[in-house]
């Protein structure tokens, strides 16, 4: 199935070609540790988090040398840890994956145990912080918050809450996937998640579906395959094609699509659809994306809420009223979140919030 009117395709424009996977992985460490930022600034260590997270997590053969351009990095980290203790999970996330992925060296462990004396784990405001400072220092068997054995049941009781994932929050849906992934240790065990998580993740993918939010549904996505699960096919055909929509280019702007390209790389990789296909570069290198000009979703919420009280709801109700309203394009996306998933009643009935009036005893 291919979702043509959602997808722009640009040719990629560049000057030289990398013959393996590896070769490309490399040169992407390379942009992303000397291309983009210097390493003073709190995003260059973001991004190579980030970068270098997809590559330990998807148990990448790098190529002889990739990793050269991180040794003077790394030969240094304690000075940054010590004075630099508010970025310790970017730091001591940088350092285990560098040498699980083959720099030569041991600090993560004597990193993830100052890290639980200094207990910087339990200066975090959020579970999802402190579920995340836990898995890293796990890596080198240390338990930075022993007295805390409630962290994953507060974790999986705020993702089961499938109606929070019904409606647009962003921030909440990235925390939702967030929580799959440190419970699932990004898929090397069982999250153990349950029906209502799983749920949980429909919802939100359905959002972001509608939302043509490629970075948010990719990882998605990969929580489902996390868990098991097996993402909607219209889902990951459509994030398929979200990649040919990337250009690669030299300048200077680097508020930029970097996350949403890893992001994808990231899912078609897990997918066994490849990733990291693009020949890269060299340059102060930008990841530019050229995004749908529609947006279904809010097309749909002006829709309902434009309704008043004759809002509802019932899916089966409110279908045909709805569709005659929307653009084609917003209307073909619909009709795709809704083949997606046997779920999309449950799903309208969150989406719509009509809540309130029930408890209070009105009708529309």
């Amino acid at each position: 199935m291919e979702i043509t009117d959602m997808t722009t395709i640009v040719q990629l424009n560049v000057p030289f070609r990398q013959h393996s996977k590896a070769a490309r992985q490399a040169a992407l460490l390379k942009t992303f540790a000397q291309g983009r930022r210097t390493q003073e600034d709190v995003f260059w260590l973001k991004e190579n988090a980030e970068m270098l997270n997809i590559l330990e997590s998807t148990d990448a053969e790098l190529a002889p040398g990739a990793l050269d351009v991180y040794a003077a990095f790394h030969d240094d980290i304690e000075q940054r840890m010590e004075f630099f203790p508010q970025y310790y999970r970017f730091l001591l996330s940088l350092c285990l994956d560098l040498e699980d992925l083959g720099l030569p060296g041991s600090k993560g462990a004597a990193l993830s145990a100052w890290v639980a004396q200094q207990g910087l784990a339990e200066a975090e405001l959020s579970d999802l912080q402190r579920a995340e400072a836990r898995r890293l220092c796990a890596r080198r068997g240390i338990d930075p918050l022993p007295d805390d054995g409630g962290l994953d049941a507060r974790l999986r009781a705020f993702a089961a809450r499938s109606q929070t994932f019904a409606m647009p929050n962003k921030k909440a849906a990235y925390e939702l996937t967030h929580i799959v992934f440190y419970l699932s240790e990004y898929g090397r065990k069982d999250p153990q998640i349950g029906a209502a998580i799983t749920t949980s993740l429909m919802f939100a993918g359905t959002l972001a579906f509608l939302d043509f939010n490629a970075d948010l549904l990719a990882e998605i996505c990969l929580a489902l395959r996390f868990a098991g699960q097996v993402p909607p096919d219209v889902w990951e055909i459509w994030l398929t094609q979200q990649i040919r929509t990337f250009s690669l280019e030299d300048c200077d702007g680097l508020q930029d699509d970097y996350h949403e390209y890893l992001m994808l790389n990231w899912f078609m990789s897990r997918a066994g659809q490849g990733g990291f296909g693009d020949t890269v570069p060299d340059g102060r290198l930008t990841f530019a994306r050229t995004r749908p000009c529609s947006a279904p979703l809010r097309e749909l919420s002006q829709c309902i809420y434009s309704m008043g009280p004759a809002r509802s709801g019932d899916w089966g109700v409110m279908k045909d009223e709805i569709a005659g309203q929307l653009s084609d394009e917003a209307r073909a996306a619909l009709i795709a979140a809704e083949a997606s998933t046997d779920q999309f009643g449950a799903f309208f009935e969150g989406f719509a919030r009509v809540g309130l009036r029930a408890a209070a005893g009105t009708r529309p």
